[in-house]
């Protein structure tokens, strides 16, 4: 587990680890951390920009592990 910005990115392991229950909170945590960034990042206020990027592929992979379960 990565600590960027106090964001605690959790390993695929430990995604996949994790209950349905447990992911689709995190995934409303993290999309309202991403919508934050995105905003300050439109006013100028963001300086490491970085983040952006990081945000987005963890989502990604939260929802790509919620996605195989359904199969």
């Amino acid at each position: 587990m990565k600590e960027i910005n106090g964001i605690k990115i959790k390993s695929l392991q430990d995604l996949r680890k994790a209950s349905k229950e447990v992911l689709k909170k995190e995934l409303v945590n993290i999309t309202k951390k991403y919508f934050e960034l995105k905003m300050k990042n439109e006013l100028n206020e963001l300086k490491q920009t970085h983040l952006l990027k990081v945000l987005r592929r963890y989502i990604a992979t939260i929802k790509t592990v919620i996605n195989s379960w359904n199969i």
